[in-house]
């Protein structure tokens, strides 16, 4: 196995710990902001969140074909960290500013700050993808350096989960608003010197086609690529189940268990899941990477009936809490591994087709898919929550109770079982990945003559 070094190693780590210190914001809390905070009613939210993540998760395949023309003297993914994270720094402050506007203007503001902070992450998150295909050739080094990226990831996670809510609390001295205003600005600052710190660590090695590829060429990568259909399918039902989890769980805590209390340690339980990310690269030695995708998201399957099992149980918060860990705990390898297979899929393409489009193919296959699969997962709880007849900061009737339960228990559930199927058909192709590295090093070999 040809393996990078510590600093890439390192360096692509915080890579993710640079986008996550301000989109956990947005994919957390934005929700709990919009409606408990800035005062806009929970449907509006829902419409908001739907509208901001699709226009975003269109722009998903416009950001892959840019990124597959880049030339410069960077390469083709490395530079995008220098160009993009000042502005994602600059939009998601902005989007939790909170000025005094009519309700339409508040709505309208609202939802384009939003808009424009998701597009822009898509434009620095979907490099943090395609460069792994650029930065080793070797299969197992891209799951160690997915489980470099899935650590720092959660750590990202866990210090916004953590940290964000208490400084917006002690900074804003029971003002929200204010507290936001002051918090929000320093996890951006954090994150604009992290992405600097990738940008000038990370190096492209892997040798790629210099001349641009036609439009109608680079999506002829799709043609066939069975296996990147596949992470496509399992990865947009994955992102659905995970974010109407979170989405709700302020909501669950307050309103049906009563324990707002509860939500730092709830959300900071998303750290268990590097349980399973640090032990990917021993996994995927011991098992088929298709069997560890699989069992990632069927735990998360149990992790939900557990939570439910709880509820009926008195409302048992130990044994919620072990079902809401477990869930965390087998994300780590259900939301890792379609990141990791992704660039075998970009192999698998230019074997297939003689078309390398990483960018296309990360863009569709990873930031189309969360920010598609988000839009779904944080609208559908909040329509229901509205539909039910939630009041923001008042006690709950039974029917809005139970759509709360659904949207953290059910809805979940049920997208992480349909996950599951395409994954079972994920082996086949996985058999195929030593026969498709060996014949691809042939070929760039030949050229490279």
């Amino acid at each position: 196995m040809s393996k990078t070094s510590a600093s890439t190693r390192l360096s692509y780590a915080a890579s993710d710990v640079a986008g996550q210190l301000l989109f956990c914001w947005i994919m957390w809390y934005l929700p709990y902001f919009y409606t408990d905070t800035y005062g806009i009613p929970a449907a509006t939210v829902g419409t908001i969140l739907l509208v901001a993540r699709w226009v975003d998760a269109i722009d998903a395949p416009v950001w892959g074909l840019i990124f597959d023309r880049t030339r410069s003297r960077w390469g083709k993914s490395r530079p995008w960290f220098l160009w993009l994270s000042g502005p994602f720094a600059v939009f998601g402050v902005l989007t939790f500013l909170t000025p005094e506007l009519s309700h339409g203007a508040k709505v309208a503001y609202a939802a384009v700050t939003y808009i424009v902070s998701n597009i822009l992450y898509t434009g620095i998150n979907t490099p943090v993808t395609s460069i792994l295909s650029a930065l080793t050739a070797d299969p197992r080094e891209r799951v160690t350096l997915t489980m470099f990226r899935m650590v720092g990831s959660k750590l990202g996670v866990l210090i916004v989960n953590l940290t964000g809510l208490e400084l917006v609390r002690r900074l804003g001295a029971g003002d929200d608003r204010r507290g936001f205003m002051i918090a929000v600005p320093l996890f951006a600052a954090a994150s604009l010197a992290l992405f600097l710190t990738a940008f000038r660590h990370l190096r492209e090695t892997v040798p790629v086609e210099t001349q641009p590829v036609p439009l109608r060429g680079t999506f002829g990568a799709l043609r066939g690529n069975w296996p990147w259909w596949i992470i496509f399918a399992s990865s947009f039902l994955f992102w659905i189940g995970f974010i109407s989890r979170v989405t709700v769980a302020p909501h669950f805590l307050e309103y049906v268990l009563h324990r707002p209390d509860l939500l730092k340690l709830a959300n900071g339980l998303d750290f268990a899941s590097l349980a399973t990310a640090l032990l990917l690269p021993w996994f995927c030695r011991r098992a088929s990477k298709t069997t560890v995708w699989a069992l990632g998201l069927a735990g998360m399957v149990l992790g939900q009936l557990v939570v439910y099992v709880g509820l009926r149980h008195g409302a048992s918060i130990p044994l919620i809490l072990t079902g809401w860990t477990l869930g965390f705990v087998a994300s780590g390898a259900a939301m890792a591994m379609p990141f990791s297979v992704l660039s075998d899929s970009v192999d698998y393409g230019e074997w297939k087709t003689g078309v390398r489009a990483a960018g296309l193919l990360t863009a569709v296959g990873a930031a189309f898919c969360l920010k598609a699969g988000a839009g779904l997962g944080g609208a559908l709880p909040m329509w229901l929550l509205d539909a039910a007849g939630y009041v923001p900061k008042a006690t709950q009737t039974a029917a809005a109770q139970d759509a709360i339960v659904f949207g953290i228990v059910w809805l979940p559930a049920l997208a992480f079982a349909l996950a599951l199927l395409p994954v079972l058909f994920y082996g086949r192709f996985e058999r195929l990945e030593p026969r498709i590295a060996a014949e691809l090093a042939q070929r760039r070999g030949a050229a490279a003559r």
